[in-house]
Formats: C-alpha cells, structure tokens, sequence
C-alpha cells in the first residue's frame, strides 16, 4: 500500500543512524570552527595582560572552568569503552558507532583542556571542591535523576566520579564479553554515560558565561540526545534495552 511503512524494513532504522552520523559530522566541524574562534578570542585577552578572574577569562571556580574540568574527564571514559568495544566485537554498526563517538568526544576533550590552558587555569579542581560543584549542588547533583551511578562519596574509589560513568568493574566486565553480549553491556553503559553527560552539557548551556562554551555544550545536548535514540534502537535489535 503507497504510504505505509513496513515495521519489518531495515530501512528506516538505516536511515536514522546515517543521519545520526551526518549530523554528528557536522557537528564536530561545527566545533571545531567554534573552538578557533574561541581560542583567538581568549588568547587576545592574555595578550592584552588579562588574568583568570578578568573580564573575559573565567574564574577557577566557575561553571565554565569547572564544565571543563569535569566533561573532559567524562569524556575521557566514553573514549575508553569505545576503544574497548571495538576490539570486542565484529558488528559494523558498533564499531562505526564506537569510532564516531571516540572520535567527537577525544576531539572535544582536547577543546576543553585548551580552553583552561588558553585560561590559565588548572585542569584538577582543588581538593575541597568534588565533582559537577559548579552544577550548584555539589557531587550529588544532577547524579541520581539522570540515570548511571554515583559516588557516595567524593573519593571515586570504584571510578565512578560523576552522574553516568562506568565503574572500573563495569570497565572490566566489558573487556571480558564479547560479540552480542558486549555490544549490548557497551550501549548500555554508554547510555548511562551520555545521560550524564547531557545533564552536565545542559547545566553549562544554562550556567557558564563563554558564549563559545555555551555553544559548545548545546551541541553535545543536540548530539548526544540524537545518539540516545539511535542506541535505543540498537538495544531493541538485540532484544535488550537500556538499564533502569
């Protein structure tokens, strides 16, 4: 029948992923665009004799600097079990899927970490300060409504720093699976970590003051919910879904 479509066809489910994958490509060259406006914006500043906490450059403690700090941390980990799954699984999807979002994510770690560098400021918060603070509630902000676990406590003694992340167990049990079942554990955990993730980028779209930043975390809201959907899917093909 003209207009109907067949719930059976690989077709739509196909076509959503390599949409995902064009609008994370513009994405990234999106931000790459932004972070060399940023960058000649910050380093004018320097040269002009400003210092952290002048017009212009963050403070130590603000959401900008500590956005940083902490998504690039975060990031780091998504990096790391997408290098895992890759080596645990054949599957073309998962491992296109894995290489896009190592890709994005290394390459906005390194914006990041050169934002603070550009502001002279460090990339370890002070000891007295945990995790996701600048939210405006400490570490538990944010942690148990948007999905993954969390530290009952600020030492990270199982990995686990903020909203999402994996711990070292989980971290380790995906290394050991392979085929299905570490395809499913990997959209799982990756799951849990964009949802954090999003939390942390919608809090600095609302919080952070750097026009440039600000810009930047909106688009890992937009990129990242779109990738929610698209693993969703995934986990559906598998008969699993994400975890509770």
């Amino acid at each position: 029948m003209t207009g109907t479509t067949d719930p059976t066809d690989p077709a739509p489910t196909a076509e959503r992923r390599k949409t995902a994958r064009v609008r994370w490509a513009a994405g990234a060259a999106v931000a790459l665009a932004l972070l060399f406006a940023g960058a000649a914006a910050v380093a004018s500043a320097r040269d002009d004799g400003s210092a952290p906490g002048a017009a212009g450059v963050p403070a130590p403690d603000s959401a900008d600097a500590g956005f940083a700090r902490d998504m690039a941390v975060h990031h780091q980990q998504a990096v790391e079990m997408s290098f895992i799954v890759r080596d645990r699984t054949e599957d073309e999807d998962v491992r296109r899927l894995a290489y896009d979002i190592a890709n994005t994510q290394a390459n906005q770690r390194g914006m990041l970490l050169g934002w603070l560098d550009l502001w002279g400021l460090p990339k370890v918060a002070g000891g007295d300060q945990p995790p996701m603070a600048w939210m405006g509630g400490g570490e538990g902000d944010g942690g148990h409504e948007h999905g993954g676990h969390h530290p009952s406590s600020g030492s990270g003694g199982d990995g686990v720093l903020m909203a999402g992340m994996a711990s070292r167990a989980e971290l380790e049990r995906l290394a050991r699976l392979d085929g299905r079942q570490a395809e499913v554990f990997y959209l799982q955990l990756m799951t849990d970590h964009h949802k954090g993730g999003v939390a942390m980028a919608e809090a600095c779209a609302s919080r952070c003051t750097v026009p440039v930043e600000q810009r930047l975390a909106q688009g890992m809201v937009e990129g990242q919910q779109s990738e929610l959907g698209l693993m969703r899917d995934m986990l559906t093909e598998r008969k699993a879904r994400p975890r509770s």
